[in-house]
């Protein structure tokens, strides 16, 4: 892919040299005259790097690096033929990547460019590594639903949210009827597939300000936000629905489905997270108790 080139220049020979040069080194090129025009090429194109002269009439070349680093991504050089009026700290201090005087060595140039995106690739490579390693940390590795630790962290801020702007917050919990028994006979190999197969379930049928979690070994748990107690006891019902449709063939010739029970709850203004967690894990074993495979709802503590 391309690398794309600004270069601001009031002067038309040196842009245009500069512009001839870098469009023989393989790079897209476009040039401005100002930093207005510039500012005007910015909000239509991206640039993975600006090259500015200093001293530009009207918006100079500091200004126009300091408007650049507010608003966009581009990585600048600043160029000037001022020894004495400039210095390279000015120019870093205003978030320049490099800084180059004038009158140009194009090979020099070349050099200093070539430096300056090998350092925004590896930014770039840096900045998505510690956003994968961010992910890895809050997701379950198998299903890709949010782990445990992550619905710890997230119950709080939702509870927090809820209280704040008097929005109503429920929650489901759910486990997978006769699990042990299914790995018993059939691997945990199948096991997993039942589980990734029932993380991909559960995010098709959440809202974007819904989240799963796996909370446990066949444990699930999903937050919703802005949700009554009756209406996430509708959402349970669809969940225990489409994982009871959902049809796997563990054996060659021998298709078995498997079922949940869920438990619903609705958070009350000044209660603890553990006492709501605690309640729609008590209602999840009040539907394992009375038959499995259905939505028990509670919304008072139960002795």
């Amino acid at each position: 892919m391309e690398n794309s080139i600004l270069i601001v220049d009031d002067e038309e020979a040196i842009r245009e040299s500069m512009h001839e040069f870098l469009l023989l080194g393989g790079y897209k090129v476009l040039t401005a005259a100002s930093a207005e025009e510039a500012i005007d090429l910015l909000a239509d194109n991206h640039f993975d790097v600006v090259i500015t002269d200093i001293m530009l009439g009207g918006i100079d070349g500091l200004q126009l690096t300091d408007f650049i680093k507010k608003n966009y991504t581009s990585e600048i050089i600043v160029m000037t033929g001022y020894y004495k009026d400039y210095s390279y700290e000015e120019a870093v201090n205003k978030g320049a990547s490099d800084f180059v005087f004038k009158p140009l060595r194009f090979e020099e140039l070349h050099l200093r460019l070539k430096r300056v995106l090998k350092e925004r690739l590896r930014s770039k490579e840096r900045k998505q590594m510690v956003a994968e390693l961010q992910t890895l940390a809050i997701t379950d590795g198998l299903t890709n639903l949010y782990n445990s630790r992550h619905f710890n962290n997230q119950i709080e801020m939702e509870i927090n949210r809820s209280v704040r702007y008097s929005h109503r917050l429920a929650l489901l919990l759910f486990d997978i009827d006769y699990f042990k028994k299914f790995n018993d006979s059939f691997g945990h190999v199948e096991g997993d597939k039942v589980l990734i197969k029932i993380g991909q379930i559960v995010i098709s049928l959440l809202r974007t300000m819904d989240s799963a979690y796996r909370y446990g070994g066949e444990e699930f748990t999903i937050i919703l936000p802005e949700t009554s107690g009756e209406e996430a006891k509708t959402v349970a019902k669809r969940v225990r629905e489409a994982i009871g449709s959902e049809i796997f063939t563990p054996k060659r010739g021998k298709p078995i489905s498997v079922t949940v029970s869920v438990g619903v709850t609705e958070y009350f203004i000044d209660e603890g997270i553990s006492s709501f967690v605690q309640r729609a894990d008590k209602a999840m074993y009040v539907s394992k108790q009375t038959g499995r495979n259905r939505v028990t709802s509670l919304y008072v503590e139960q002795p």
